[in-house]
């Protein structure tokens, strides 16, 4: 019982440090991928690369998970194969991530690493929202002064960089408004995709990892169509790996490996470490964008990152409920 305790308690912390390290590491290399230079490469091909190998892990760890080749088909016969009006469910979500994964790419042509990563942090308010309208959930009091300092504090990053001068990379204008609207819509998506997919798993005796596969089973024919609906001239002229190196190979395994590790992260630990790690991760990008991308860090940015962080611990912060059982006096 000892060892198990352990065990899992090693896993919590190595799950953190791991989403802390990709939380911050992801929002530099989209950046630095899309503003470096050389040869751009087709963001919606990567999004594409990013859900098969998302569908290979998860392939691997159902196989692991039924103990042999022969149970994973048949696993994968009954669960999703058998269930057409369950896995067309699961469609709903697959293309909104698709789209969403597609907007950070956008978010990150126009935003400095920074300022995304802060920005990014409004799913936080979409999750709620969605949370209150779909599960029926309520939030405690802390929790709603959570999200009015969140709003506040990406109002602040948001005004510190308004007066901004657009820049030119890859021959592409770079405009903040252009680069919030992108995250801010990315937020929306997520909240509800994060939403829809934890009602369809608690509704349920589906692994995550069955669910991930019928996600990655919709997402990629959607991928392929957006590829070649979008980009398929440039396809067709420069093809599909056109830009592609060993870095961008690197920021395709770290888009994919963020919802395997949040998962891991659900399993073994909480919200309040989960918020931490988040937390830790802006900060870690705003101290490297400053020695990296030149990014001038003024007082008004750092108070809103602030508010940004402190209300990402106050939501997941649950007060204790105070004593009210009876005193006996002798």
């Amino acid at each position: 019982m000892q060892k198990k305790t352990d065990t899992n308690s090693f896993l919590k912390y190595v799950s953190l440090l791991t989403l802390t390290l990709q939380n911050a590491v992801l929002g530099l290399s989209m950046r630095y991928a899309r503003t470096r230079e050389g040869d751009m490469f087709l963001s919606s091909t990567a999004v594409l690369l990013a859900e098969v190998v998302k569908l290979i892990t998860c392939l691997v760890i159902v196989y692991i998970d039924a103990g042999g080749l022969l149970k994973t088909f048949r696993l994968i016969d009954q669960q999703i194969i058998k269930q057409p009006v369950d896995t067309l469910k699961i469609c709903v979500p697959s293309f909104v991530y698709l789209v969403q994964n597609n907007l950070l790419y956008l978010s990150a042509s126009h935003l400095d690493a920074a300022t995304y990563q802060v920005t990014y942090q409004l799913k936080i308010l979409t999750t709620a929202l969605f949370s209150v309208f779909i599960l029926k959930r309520e939030l405690l009091r802390t929790q709603w002064i959570s999200l009015f300092a969140l709003i506040s504090g990406i109002v602040l990053v948001q005004l510190a960089h308004t007066d901004d001068k657009s820049t030119s990379v890859h021959g592409m204008e770079q405009n903040q408004f252009i680069g919030f609207m992108a995250a801010l819509a990315a937020c929306c998506l997520s909240g509800f995709a994060g939403v829809y997919f934890e009602k369809m798993l608690k509704g349920s005796d589906v692994t995550v990892w069955i669910r991930n596969v019928q996600l990655s089973f919709c997402s990629i024919p959607f991928g392929l169509i957006s590829c070649f609906l979008y980009d398929g001239a440039k396809i067709r002229e420069q093809g599909f790996f056109f830009g592609y190196d060993k870095f961008i190979l690197f920021l395709v395994l770290q888009q994919a490996s963020g919802g395997l590790i949040v998962a891991v992260v659900v399993k073994y630990a909480d919200n309040i470490l989960k918020g931490f790690a988040t937390s830790l991760a802006i900060v870690i990008s705003c101290i490297a964008s400053i020695y990296i991308f030149d990014f001038q860090l003024s007082f008004q940015f750092a108070a809103g990152a602030g508010f940004v962080i402190f209300s990402i611990f106050l939501y997941g912060y649950t007060p204790k409920k105070p004593d009210i059982s009876p005193t006996y006096k002798v």
